[in-house]
């Protein structure tokens, strides 16, 4: 009698905790029962454009310096099931970073007194990016609890206005010259009080799109209420294959933090 009265127990505190757990994957679940919703998103941007590894040439990175950016927009999704669900969005963004790097035998186009050379730089390589644009990313979603998703998947990006320039000029230990042409080649002196600049056509050859892979995290705060991360990494070379100003293939590599309403 005991031994029954004990499995029944059992089994009543599984079932009630059973059920507990589905009340919680409903009320944290999309607000209509068919499963169709909308996520209205803003976040705050961080991230760069880098070549992918760091080549040898780059022989340290003495600051970095995220402008500040921004996104906005919406998902719309829909749940095939209590845990997959497919996810389709349009954001509006603001990209932006500087950077100041040493280098040593980087290759690359420079502008000085008025002059365009191109050659083997030595010294210190400063930096700027600016890029607004809109991606349109195509998600699949799990949810691994009621209140946790993580989705993936590709992403292309269209720019509407981009910026890429800089400046060179000697380094702390007052090294900075540009050899012509050929890594032995004649040796032109830079130093800060002179610095030479990029080429003015760098962002001409920027490329107006870009495709990647975008990873997201959703946290449902409240019923309506998301806290959200995202990292969205490209996979296609800012600039057009035929531009050779610079030596690397640059990737944008941006992370977005965020809050999401959802309907």
């Amino acid at each position: 009698m005991i031994k029954k009265i004990f499995i029944a127990a059992i089994a009543m505190i599984i079932t009630v905790a059973a059920q507990a757990q589905e009340d919680k994957w409903q009320k944290w679940g999309p607000t209509r029962q068919d499963g169709v919703g909308v996520i209205a998103r803003a976040g705050y941007t961080i991230g760069g454009t880098s070549p992918i590894p760091l080549p040898a040439e780059i022989r340290s990175i003495n600051g970095f310096s995220p402008q500040g950016g921004a996104t906005i927009g919406a998902d719309v999704y829909k749940m095939f099931s209590k845990r997959w669900g497919l996810s389709v969005a349009w954001r509006l963004f603001y990209e932006g970073f500087n950077t100041n790097a040493d280098v040593k035998n980087y290759k690359m186009s420079i502008t000085m007194d008025g002059n365009t050379m191109s050659g083997y730089f030595t010294g210190t390589n400063e930096t700027t990016t600016d890029m607004w644009g809109m991606t349109i990313p195509v998600l699949a979603t799990v949810r691994v609890s009621p209140r946790w998703n993580i989705s993936v998947g590709p992403y292309f990006s269209t720019y509407f206005k981009k910026r890429f320039d800089g400046k060179v000029y000697d380094n702390k230990d007052g090294v900075g010259y540009l050899r012509v042409d050929t890594p032995t080649g004649q040796k032109v002196i830079i130093d800060r009080t002179k610095a030479a600049t990029y080429p003015d056509d760098f962002a001409d050859h920027m490329r107006s799109w870009n495709g990647g892979l975008e990873f997201a995290f959703d946290y449902k705060a409240t019923r309506h209420m998301n806290v959200f991360a995202s990292l969205d990494w490209g996979m296609s070379n800012i600039f057009e294959p035929e531009y050779e100003a610079i030596a690397f293939k640059m990737y944008p590599i941006y992370a977005t933090i965020g809050l999401a309403y959802r309907y």
